[in-house]
């Protein structure tokens, strides 16, 4: 196996709480899933897998046992975590809140975006994986709601939203568009013209971005890096499917208090 040494990871410095938008370098699986693959679903092997996540739940200052994710689904379930759970083992939802200290709080993506939450005030931080379906669906407003259920108050949480797709990379139809638009209208502003033909630019991490001030947050932003652009840091989903398909691996973003 490769060993890429300590695993890479982004922050946003408004998000007080212990987090990383962690990237593809410093782990230790190899070929299309090389370095730091963390998704429990693919074909890798499942001892590199193990210890990626292990040193990505070290970076956090946890041991891999506190480190809980989810099968994630592309909709708007969202768990609470009291107890963390065996790895692999995770419900089917898309994003997770708590407010034991300790658990550290787990995503996934190769595009889609991961999304952090934090009230310091309440102790209570949360977890979001919005890919264009999840964020359409409530994803975001959801976990702000689960939130509240262990006593944050929206006004005070902050936000950020990590490595996704950006516009100039996200070309969809028009069934993308009708989605969108079919919920609201005003959301037409998410979309550029596209290099060809009936289809458009999407921006994700905008459009996610204003479902969560519309939301009433304290404060949000997207930490501006595109997954496509980046191979070197960051694995892609369109990027394989534009490269013609075969296996992929996925980054991991995690908070916790």
């Amino acid at each position: 196996m490769t060993d890429d040494l300590s695993p890479e990871s982004l922050t946003a410095d408004w998000l007080a709480a212990r987090h990383g938008f962690f990237t593809r370098r410093g782990g230790v699986s190899e070929g299309p899933f090389a370095s730091l693959n963390c998704s429990m679903s693919g074909r890798d092997d499942r001892a590199a897998v193990m210890e990626n996540r292990a040193r990505v739940a070290a970076t956090l200052g946890a041991p891999l046992a506190a480190l809980v994710g989810l099968h994630q689904v592309h909709g708007a379930e969202v768990v609470p975590v009291a107890t963390p759970w065996e790895v692999g083992a995770g419900p089917r939802a898309d994003a997770l809140v708590t407010d034991r200290p300790g658990v550290a709080l787990s995503i996934v993506t190769a595009d889609c975006a991961p999304v952090l939450f934090a009230d310091p005030e309440a102790g209570v931080v949360g977890a979001a994986h919005a890919g264009w379906r999840g964020a359409v669906a409530g994803v975001l407003e959801a976990t702000l709601a689960a939130m509240a259920g262990l006593g944050a108050v929206p006004s005070r949480v902050v936000a950020a939203i990590g490595p996704c797709i950006a516009q100039a990379s996200y070309e969809v139809g028009a069934d993308v568009r009708d989605a969108v638009l079919a919920r609201d209208g005003a959301d037409a502003r998410g979309f550029a013209d596209g290099r060809r033909p009936g289809h458009w630019q999407f921006d994700l991490p905008g459009y996610c971005l204003s479902r969560l001030l519309a939301a009433g947050v304290a404060r949000a932003g997207w930490i501006g890096v595109d997954t496509l652009a980046e191979e070197a840091r960051f694995f892609s989903h369109r990027r394989r499917t534009l490269a013609g398909g075969g296996p992929i691996g996925h980054q991991i973003s995690a908070i916790m208090l």
